[in-house]
């Protein structure tokens, strides 16, 4: 049988469906005859000037819930008839009107649907049989579906709903397979006659002048809801929230329901309503048509006026090219190491100050053992740097730790902090993500490989769209996409998916992380401070919106789906046809078992139920249960590109223009060729990584050297726009920049040019003169002291109690997909213990670690360029009393004892390991007073001297953990 065409979802897009007892849409001349319009429930109407019949119709079985006059704003506005049908519908998952005492022949059949709450998706059959699969919207959304061609089946024609809650408004129906007439438009009046421009210029005109044109013409300053009332084509345009007028149809008009303040929200003029005699002349001309002889189009000024000059927008510092600056003499040329110093020493000489003294060698290898590697230095270690007396100590120093496995722990949870890295999905539920370990691994193995810069941006935006030399570079690749892939998910809805707002997550870190700028504040319109526009916005969601990201499983379908495979796809083929087949032999077991139980009576029958519910459990686990096989949480291609409209105040159901797929504007707007059949997502890491590309380099080196001196050269590192703050010192940044693009942006090379400068390496004492003139330490006359954050103090905690796993975290063991119930009201939630290091703990999205929490962990719902430090009396409580922190300190002083033989020795050494100094004279005879003392005390309490000993010098250990010098670095 032929297709038949219906519309959907008023895409304009027409899909065939083979249908029994529906007749394909022929083109047969002449028109059909209207036969019969119901309101379904609602009174007797008049649409489209033919009369439509109330819910009592005769021959006319209506079925499912009912509600009359829903106050909800219709989208798009429509004329008030059709509107009081629409708002008044039967509902439900099986509503159905049945029409009988039909003449035989054939019929098409038009139904109204609309939404009055959240969108809903469900079925539409005509005579039992499906024509349609329905999206309804968002609130307020209608939609007229049809035509279908039917058949009268014993006279009767029955429209039926499965699924989700439809909401049936209207039954449209045509005798024979003619052209339907499309329904009446709403037009304005464009060349209006005498009489009706002398209305508007003595009843229309003055009132919009006094009341309306402060906030809707175009020389207003500021202008309201994107709505211009001071031209005919404004008005005709309408604003953000739609048409402003139906001609005709002054109750479908958002300016009328606005003026008689029917919604408060869109209340006009807001403080108080207009005098009655206004209103009606408001009225009387949307009622005519809205003549209007206003000829200037205001609209296009008013686009004009806020243009953006973009010449201008590029001359802010952050938009500018980076130039390679001149070194700055300095006066004190003896102190400068390498370039850097010549940016700081130059500004200090300028506000007439002196750089701080050389660190403490000791300070020095502490301070630059956590910067790297977030762990202490070992007295072993600290005593080789003090016996090299080689100018080339210090760098041996950095290259050793920059070799180390610990420098990619420690400066990949920087970047976990950026991307908001999270091992569950987050919102409501928080489904666990099993694979996601795999980009973290991933991005640590970058970094200890010294991935370049350009490179790592490319594999997480589009690795897989790189070309690969060998299978096990092709799934690193993949893997890598796992960035994008962990975006936050958002509701528990399934059908209607809010895709948007995942998308806008994505948008706003890939601006963050990347370029340093709040593309997101663009999503429902330009940007109020920086040069990014919606269009803009809407150009990049159309890169994200033709990708496929995986489902991590949410409320109403707890399993995960569209995960990248890391195995051939024949691996993959042969893992879900095994599956299948246990499935079907589960399903076919319950069928089995439900048959016998029919037939069973008394105590088999009880025995066979228990088995049928055994039965029933395991077939269900197993069409929950994942392929065996492995997968990367990634994302991929999706199956169709497509450029999107801009959503109108970022509400998806308001469609704008449609935007090509490109880059930002004042980045210089590339686009995609015409015809690309790709995502963009190569093309937007290419656009990133350019080397004329002024904010990438810059906030790249921002952030290594925010993370070795506590604060940036840019102090805000996630927005260099203008709601950001300025460089301290804008040529240094430059120079790093410039530094970094040309030299192949090898991050380990930056680290090096940074720690080797004598900036790096001047001691934390500000002079009283800096302390007078630059408190805050932005000149740089010393190093800032700071405090470690919390991976670094539970690491150390571990390292010194001699348990740290030195291994590379796994999966977290989450429980099976088939045991997964997790709800909005029962979310997924679990802290895993691990010896490992604190990089290596699983991160729930919407709750922090209790641990990280403490000690200002980052937020995994949100970008996180920096940490904060905050000093709270749960901290100390939590190093003086945490059952971890015991363990470690008993630990600990376990190895002080089995290293050293006597007291003072043993003391001596818990200072060299605790802060990489031996203890001064004071120290060391409080030291072995306080251990004598509590051990004392512990043998007069009958506990066994050794143990004493070890309780002794673990009580010792808990102090020391407690001082500012401890979890300070200088």
């Amino acid at each position: 049988m032929p297709g038949l065409y219906f519309l959907l979802n008023f895409a304009r897009r027409w899909t065939a469906a083979s249908l029994f007892g529906l007749v394909a849409i022929g083109a047969a001349a002449g028109e059909a005859r209207f036969y019969r319009g119901i309101n379904l429930n609602g009174p007797a109407v008049e649409i489209d000037g033919r009369a439509w019949e109330g819910k009592d119709g005769s021959n006319v079985t209506v079925k499912g819930g009912a509600f009359e006059n829903q106050a909800v704003a219709l989208k798009p506005p429509t004329d008030a008839e059709r509107a009081k049908m629409i708002r008044s519908s039967v509902w439900g998952g099986n509503a159905s009107v049945e029409v009988s005492n039909l003449p035989g022949g054939k019929y098409q059949v038009f139904l109204y649907v609309w939404e009055d709450n959240h969108s809903e998706r469900f079925d539409v059959l005509v005579n039992d049989q499906q024509v349609q699969e329905v999206h309804s919207g968002n609130a307020g959304v209608w939609k007229r579906l049809g035509p279908w061609l039917a058949e009268a089946k014993d006279g009767k024609l029955k429209v039926s709903a499965k699924g989700g809650a439809a909401n049936f408004s209207g039954l449209e129906i045509w005798a024979g397979e003619g052209a339907v007439p499309a329904p009446a438009e709403a037009r304005f009046v464009l060349n209006p006659t005498g009489e009706q421009v002398e209305f508007f210029e003595k009843r229309v005109r003055p009132l919009l002048v006094e009341h309306c044109y402060k906030c809707h013409a175009a020389d207003a300053k500021k202008i309201g809801a994107g709505l211009l009332l001071d031209s005919r084509a404004g008005v005709i345009k309408g604003g953000d929230t739609g048409p402003a007028i139906v001609p005709g149809s002054p109750e479908a008009s958002l300016l009328i329901q606005a003026v008689k303040h029917i919604d408060k929200d869109l209340a006009m003029p807001p403080k108080k309503q207009l005098p009655a005699e206004d209103i009606e002349a408001l009225v009387a001309w949307v009622k005519m048509g809205a003549p209007d002889p206003r000829t200037e189009n205001t609209v296009a000024s008013a686009q004009a006026k806020t243009a953006i000059d973009w010449d201008k927008a590029r001359e802010f510092w952050s938009f500018r090219p980076i130039d390679t600056p001149a070194l700055p003499k300095v006066k004190n040329k003896s102190w400068i190491k390498n370039s850097i110093d010549n940016f700081i020493l130059a500004r200090l000489e300028e506000a007439s100050l002196k750089p701080a003294a050389d660190a403490d060698r000791r300070a020095l290898i502490r301070r630059a053992t956590f910067d790297l590697t977030g762990l202490p230095p070992t007295p072993e270690e600290v005593d080789a740097f003090l016996a090299d007396k080689s100018p080339k100590a210090f760098e041996k120093v950095v290259n050793r730790l920059l070799d180390s496995h610990a420098y990619g722990e420690r400066w990949g949870r920087y970047w976990l902090d950026v991307v908001r890295y999270a091992d569950t999905a987050g919102d409501n539920s928080d489904f666990p993500i099993p694979q996601q370990f795999r980009y973290r691994n991933w991005v640590i193995a970058a970094f200890n490989r010294d991935l370049p810069y350009d490179e790592f941006i490319r594999q997480q935006l589009a690795g897989d769209l790189l070309p690969a030399e060998t299978k096990e570079e092709k799934q690193e690749k993949l893997i890598a996409t796992g960035y994008i892939a962990n975006a936050r998910r958002f509701g528990s809805r399934v059908d209607d998916y809010p895709q948007h707002l995942t998308i806008e997550d994505t948008i706003d870190n890939v601006g963050r992380a990347f370029l340093g700028l709040t593309i997101s504040c663009a999503r429902c319109h330009d940007h109020k401070f920086d040069p990014i526009q919606a269009q803009d916005y809407y150009a990049m969601y159309g890169i994200f919106h033709s990708t496929r990201y995986p489902w991590p499983g949410i409320e109403l379908e707890q399993k995960q789906r569209d995960l990248v495979p890391l195995v051939p796809e024949e691996q993959v083929s042969l893992a879900q046809k095994t599956l299948k087949e246990e499935q079907e032999r589960a399903e076919a077991e319950v069928k089995r078992l439900e048959k016998e139980v029919k037939e069973a009576e008394g105590d088999k029958k009880k025995e066979i139920e228990k088995t049928l519910a055994k039965a029933k459990e395991s077939a269900d686990k197993a069409k929950r249960r994942a392929l065996p096989v492995e997968f990367a949480y990634a994302v991929a291609e999706g199956k169709k590109f497509e450029n999107v409209p801009v959503q109108l105040r970022g509400d998806p159901a308001k469609p704008g223009p449609v935007v090509p797929r490109r880059f930002l504007t004042v980045l210089g707007g590339a686009q995609l060729p015409p015809a690309a059949q790709t995502s963009g997502r190569r093309e937007l890491a290419d656009w990133i990584t350019d080397p004329k590309n002024p904010l990438t380099a810059r906030v790249m080196v921002n952030r290594i050297w925010l993370h070795h001196f506590g604060k940036g050269i840019v102090p805000t590192p996630n927005d260099f726009g203008k709601q950001g703050k300025a460089p301290t010192h804008p040529e240094l940044l430059d120079f790093l920049a410039s530094e970094f693009r040309d030299s192949g942006w090898s991050m380990k090379a930056m680290h090096r040019l940074i720690m080797l400068s004598h900036t790096y390496q001047t001691s934390s004492s500000m002079s009283e003169e800096a302390l007078a003139k630059d408190a805050n330490n932005e000149l740089l006359s010393a190093f800032s002291r700071r405090r470690m954050d919390a991976e670094a103090i539970r690491d150390t905690l571990l390292a010194l109690g001699q348990n740290l796993e030195p291994a590379v975290g796994g999966p977290h063991p989450f429980p099976d997909q088939t045991e997964w119930k997790f709800t909005q009201h029962n979310p997924f939630k679990a802290v895993y213990e691990t010896q490992k290091r604190s990089v290596y703990l699983m991160t729930q999205r919407i709750q922090r670690h209790p641990y990280l929490a403490i000690f200002d962990g980052a937020d995994p719902a949100a970008s996180t360029p920096m940490r904060l430090t905050s000093t709270t009396p749960i901290q100390a409580l939590y190093l003086l009393n945490e059952q971890f922190v015991h363990k470690q300190a008993d630990l600990f002083a376990r190895s002080v004892i089995r290293q050293c033989g006597d007291e003072a020795a043993r003391v001596n050494r818990a200072f060299e390991l605790a802060f990489a100094r031996p203890a001064d004279a004071t120290e060391l005879a409080e030291g072995q007073k306080f251990v004598s003392k509590v051990r004392q005390k512990l043998v007069a309490e009958g506990v066994a001297e050794k143990q004493a000993n070890v309780e002794a010098m673990g009580s010792f250990a808990r102090v020391l953990f407690r001082l500012n010098e401890f979890v300070y670095i200088d």
